[in-house]
This record gives structure tokens, C-alpha cells and sequence, in this order.
């Protein structure tokens, strides 16, 4: 076998290179193993470029990574602001508005959002400094604890505000570009137009000139109909949403209507003693104490010694079906009724038994303030034993007011009015109040509501008694 043939042989492939040595002479053998070296050669060339490739793949794997590396420390630097827990029994609000817009810088701490609930307004803080990036809810929406609510980008400089500018500018040069970009001829045409559309009327209302005038009566009259479609005047309606707060005092008043059985006692109490000492010692109470002597108080502390008579007032009934089970209580939970806004709400005064009458008037003027700044929390209106309802501050001389479950009673206080009473078989007018008892008839007999009201009765019209008792 000549050495062009093993060469050709080789370069098919179809023999190895040692068995082309054997059948070859000497002389050709010295050609083929160089032939040989040559193709090594180009497989050791090739093998280095395959190293060289992969290489390559894993510089581009490593870059790739540190890039996720980078975008997972950016992602890290967001928060995700959630709705925060707003009391055992609340698990969801309404979000009634946000305080700040995307774009804007919060401090920690700064409120960002009011989420409304069926008795407070809860405030959401930012937990973070930052930038405010998205809202992940929409004013409005039902939100329930632990939701996703605003999402915080870290960083940012105070005093940042979202830039509302930068879009207006835009739109107006999108414009200019629009009106810029229509071909002349365009342009030209649509200055005729108009003048187009107003002769083509004029052409058909040519022949019909001789009933114009009949054609503008029967256009005036339907526009006498319009406007006196009603006699009575302006009847627009309009109808708005009942907020949650709204919603649950309507669903418990009506729950109190359909399970006590309510009854209302009156009594009519001479404010005259009352009035004298409180205008005696109001300015002395406020000098030394800060707090400003009113009537609640001895209402109150008239009502807790009342009770140590009939203590069936400070009870109230529990269990399946209505109840079948009397709770007696051993400490008195005076919630007082507040009208704000938003309607009304009754914050407690704590063990208003071991308070004195200055204590019970601070605790109450602590309590309405918070009522009127919406900063009212669950723990002020949990609770409450019995209540008070001052419907004289509207002028409201009688009302039946209605109880307030659990509770077995709610006392009413009206205004005061200037009355002819006899006293000591002469006339005299005297500062008359009509008090109103709510009771529920389940717990309380008539003979024990009249008789809890009496005693209000004799130690506000004699407040001396009140440090016997």
C-alpha cells in the first residue's frame, strides 16, 4: 500500500492509524506518524477552544448571578407596610384614605394611611424612613389584618413630595407633536369645514321658513315642563354610604330593641343645691385641680351610690338563648355617651367606685377629648356596666333613651329649665331636670328602677347626702 493511499485512508477514517503502520513499509511509516501528530494536533486545538467556550458560559453563569445578587439586595430594601392588628374582635376596617402620596418621603413613625373600623379610626405608621413607591390597596377597599398596604423604598431625602409636574408637560408636547405631525393639507381643509356644516342647515331650513314659528313652541313649552316638572321646587337626592361605625351603631341599638325588655321610668330632680355648690367651689376646683366642676360627676356618684342599694342596676344577664345566667359585679364601669361626627361613642371610666367627683370629671373631660381628636382606642370603649346619656347639652327635655347591651340600664339627663314649683306651700321657680331611666324588665322589677331613680334623685337635690352615704 503506497503512502497516498494510507493518507487518504486515514483522513476517511475508516482504519486506526496503527494498523496502517503495520501494513505500510519502513519508509512510508515515518509519513504517517507525522501525519498523525498533525491530526492529534488539531484535536488538542479543538479540545482547548471547547475549554475556552465553557469557560465563557461560566464567566457569563457568574456574572448572571452577581446581577441576581445585585437586584436581591434591592429587593431588600423595600418594605412591605401590612395592616396592623386592631383589637381581638377586629379583624377588618374599611381604608378610608391615604396622608401621603406615592413619591413622598415618611419619617418613621408618620402616619400614612386611616383605616375606619366598626368603633375607632386606626392610624397606620410607617415602620421605616423611606420613600413611598406603590399602594398595594385602593381608597375604600375592605383590608384585614396582615394585608400587603403600602410598599416603602429605603432611602430618600425629608421634605421629598411625589413630582405631579412632570406628567403635564409631557401630555402638552404629545399634543404639540400630534398638531404638528397632520399633513398641510389637513390643516388647510379644516378651516373650511365649519363653514361647510353651517351652510347645509341654512339650505334645508330655506324652505322651511314659514313654520320656524311653529316649530319654537313646542320647544319652549317642553323647556317650561323641565323646569317646573316639580311645584314643590328643588327634589335632587342623594345617597351616600353609611360608614362602618355608623353600621354597628345602627346593628346594636337594634340588637338592644329586639332581645331587652325595655322600659323607661321618669323622675323630675331640682337642680338648685347642685347649682349653688358648683358655683360656689367651681373656680377654687379649677385653680387647685385644672378641672372644670360640671354635673356628670355627682350624676355619676349619685348613680354608684344608688347602686349599693340595688345592685341588680350594675348586673346583667349571660348565656345561650337570651340568657339564663345573672352577673353580679362588684365594681362599677361608667361608660358615657359622646356624640362626635362620626356618631356616637361611649368611653369608660374605670372603677368610677373608688373615684371622688374631681377624679370622675377629669377622667370624663380626658375621655371626650380623645372622643373629639378621633384618638379613642378599643380599650377606652370595652366594657362598661352602666351607662350615662347627657341629652340635655342639645336641649333635650325628655327622651327615652335605649340601653346598652350587656348593661341592664341607661340613665338620661336633659336640660335644665325654670320651672313654678311648690315649695313649702308657696310657689317658687326653681332649675328643674327631667331624669329618664331605661331598664331592662328581664332583671329589674318596677319597684327597684323606681326606687335606684329616687335615690339619684334625693342626693342630687341634697349633695351632702353623698358624703354620708
Amino acid at each position: 500500500m503506497s503512502s497516498s493511499q494510507c493518507l487518504r485512508r486515514l483522513a476517511a477514517g475508516s482504519v486506526r492509524p496503527t494498523t496502517l503502520l503495520r501494513q505500510t513499509p519502513r519508509s512510508s511509516r515515518t509519513a504517517l506518524r507525522s501525519s498523525y501528530g498533525l491530526r492529534s494536533f488539531s484535536w488538542s486545538s479543538q479540545s482547548s477552544k471547547a475549554l475556552l467556550a465553557s469557560a465563557q458560559q461560566m464567566n457569563s453563569v457568574s456574572t448572571i448571578q452577581s446581577r441576581s445578587f445585585s437586584l436581591s439586595s434591592i429587593r431588600s430594601e423595600e418594605h412591605i407596610v401590612k395592616v396592623p392588628d386592631m383589637a381581638e374582635s377586629i379583624t377588618e376596617g374599611t381604608l378610608k384614605q391615604f396622608s401621603k402620596q406615592p413619591g413622598d418621603y415618611v419619617e418613621q413613625d408618620e402616619e400614612i394611611a386611616t383605616i375606619e373600623t366598626d368603633k375607632i379610626d386606626v392610624a397606620v405608621n410607617a415602620p421605616v424612613a423611606g420613600t413611598i413607591k406603590e399602594f398595594l390597596a385602593n381608597e375604600e377597599d375592605t383590608v384585614t389584618v396582615g394585608q400587603d398596604l403600602v410598599k416603602i423604598e429605603l432611602g430618600g431625602e425629608p421634605g421629598q413630595k411625589a413630582s405631579k409636574g412632570n406628567e403635564e408637560p409631557k401630555e402638552a408636547a404629545s399634543e404639540d407633536k400630534k398638531t404638528s405631525s397632520q399633513p398641510s393639507g389637513e390643516k388647510e381643509q379644516s378651516k373650511p369645514e365649519p363653514k361647510n356644516e353651517e351652510s347645509k342647515p341654512a339650505q334645508k331650513e330655506a324652505p322651511k321658513q314659514p313654520t320656524k314659528k311653529e316649530e319654537s313652541k313646542p320647544a319652549k313649552s317642553d323647556a317650561k315642563e323641565s323646569k317646573s316638572e316639580s311645584p314643590f321646587g328643588n327634589r335632587e337626592e342623594r345617597r351616600v354610604k353609611m360608614n362602618r361605625m355608623r353600621l354597628r351603631i345602627a346593628e346594636r341599638l337594634k340588637q338592644s330593641q329586639n332581645t331587652a325588655a325595655s322600659l323607661t321610668t321618669f323622675n323630675e330632680v331640682d337642680m338648685s343645691a347642685l347649682m349653688d355648690m358648683r358655683k360656689q367651689y367651681k373656680e377654687e376646683v379649677l385653680k387647685n385641680t385644672g378641672v372644670k366642676l360640671g354635673f356628670m360627676s355627682a350624676f355619676s356618684k349619685a348613680a354608684i351610690l344608688a347602686m349599693k342599694d340595688v345592685q341588680a342596676v350594675n348586673a346583667s344577664i349571660e348565656g345561650p338563648n337570651g340568657g339564663d345566667t345573672i352577673v353580679y359585679r362588684d365594681y362599677v364601669d361608667i361608660s358615657v355617651a359622646v356624640a362626635t361626627e362620626k356618631g356616637l361613642v361611649t368611653p369608660v371610666v374605670r372603677n368610677a367606685e373608688g373615684l371622688d367627683m374631681i377624679g370622675i370629671e377629669k377622667e370624663i373631660a380626658a375621655l371626650g377629648k380623645k372622643a373629639r381628636d378621633n384618638k379613642l382606642t378599643i380599650e377606652d370603649m370595652a366594657g362598661g356596666t352602666f351607662t350615662i346619656s347627657n341629652g340635655g347639652v342639645f336641649g333635650s327635655l325628655m327622651g327615652t333613651p335605649i340601653i346598652n347591651l350587656p348593661q341592664t340600664a341607661v340613665l338620661g339627663l336633659h336640660a335644665i329649665k325654670d320651672k313654678p314649683v311648690a315649695i313649702n306651700g308657696k310657689v317658687e321657680i326653681r332649675p328643674m331636670m327631667y331624669l329618664a331611666l331605661t331598664y331592662d324588665h328581664r332583671l329589674l322589677d318596677g319597684r327597684e328602677a323606681v326606687t335606684f331613680l329616687v335615690k339619684i334623685k334625693e342626693y342630687i337635690e341634697d349633695p351632702r347626702k353623698m358624703l354620708l352615704a
